[in-house]
């Protein structure tokens, strides 16, 4: 195993052995009850779904038919669950809740509830929405939501939203493309030079979410030429890319230029942005001029590329 895995390995252990702690999943009876944290877990999806028989159950949960089985036997013989046969097929025997099942159950639940709450409240807001935010991550990554597919919002930018747009160009051009601080510095120039000279009948900036999460952004601002404007900071975050996010953003900027009366939009990439490009070619963009240069501590070769509207 390489080291930088053998990190990362280590780190994801680390993090679950503290989780699992902090939760209390290592006492004896879940939460302080009588139950198992797998007792709890079956009464649990049993409480939650009509019409369940075992081998959903085992389905659901990935337990082995048998391990299940043993387990139900022993749940019915405390009296917490029962067997149905269905009406309508007789080989069907369906799993539910004793009244005493369904009261431990609801024992669990709030026991649960309190716990949370007494996490929750040991936290400001702002650490409350981090920590929330992190988890959804982690549901996304680790439990394939992110397979499933993912609806967004645009919106015109609001106080706050330029820092994020510097912040992040920062980051993620770091990170994947190794730029220095000098393109940082540029992205907050362009930003305060377009909110110093705003005009929303000329001018805008569009923020993408999803799931209440800034998720990418692009502007469009007006030159000296009054009839060319220019695009500019299309940025799409990675949990964002594959939706065809990037190529919203860059047609709603086309309509909002055709609708104030440009005859040509105009904008500066290059040619290692790939997907950028990829997405100006398909709406229609022409690539006019490229030139050498040294920028952002790289060699590269700057693009511009204009659409005649």
């Amino acid at each position: 195993m390489k080291d930088d895995l053998r990190q990362r390995v280590s780190a994801v252990r680390r993090f679950n052995r503290g989780f699992v702690r902090k939760i209390g999943l290592l006492q004896e009876g879940l939460l302080d009850s009588p139950y198992s944290l797998t007792e709890a877990r079956i009464l649990f999806e049993i409480g939650s779904n009509t019409d369940l028989t075992a081998s959903q159950l085992s389905k659901a949960l990935g337990f082995d038919g048998g391990h299940l089985s043993r387990i139900l036997a022993r749940l019915e013989k405390r009296k917490l669950i029962e067997k149905i046969r269905s009406k309508t097929d007789g080989r069907q025997m369906f799993l539910r809740l004793t009244q005493k099942g369904e009261e431990g159950l609801d024992f669990l639940n709030r026991r649960a509830d309190n716990e949370i709450s007494q996490i929750l409240d040991a936290l400001s807001e702002e650490e409350q929405n981090r920590l929330l935010k992190s988890m959804e991550a982690i549901e996304n990554l680790l439990l394939e939501r992110s397979k499933s597919p993912q609806t967004y919002i645009l919106r015109q930018h609001e106080p706050g939203d330029m820092g994020w747009i510097i912040y992040r160009h920062g980051v993620l051009y770091a990170e994947e493309y190794g730029w220095n601080e000098e393109f940082e510095a540029l992205v907050a120039k362009i930003c305060a030079d377009f909110l110093s000279n705003y005009d929303p009948k000329r001018e805008r900036c569009w923020m993408a979410e999803m799931d209440g999460e800034v998720v990418g952004s692009v502007f469009l601002a007006q030159t000296v030429d009054k009839e060319i404007a220019r695009l500019r900071v299309l940025l799409v975050e990675p949990q964002g890319r594959g939706t065809g996010l990037g190529t919203r953003l860059v047609e709603e900027c086309i309509k909002f230029a055709r609708r104030a009366g440009y005859r040509k939009i105009t904008l500066w990439t290059y040619s290692v942005l790939e997907s950028a490009r990829r997405i100006y070619e398909k709406t229609g963009f022409q690539l006019v001029n490229e030139e050498k240069r040294h920028d952002y501590g790289h060699e590269l070769t700057g693009q511009t590329w204009e659409l005649n509207l």
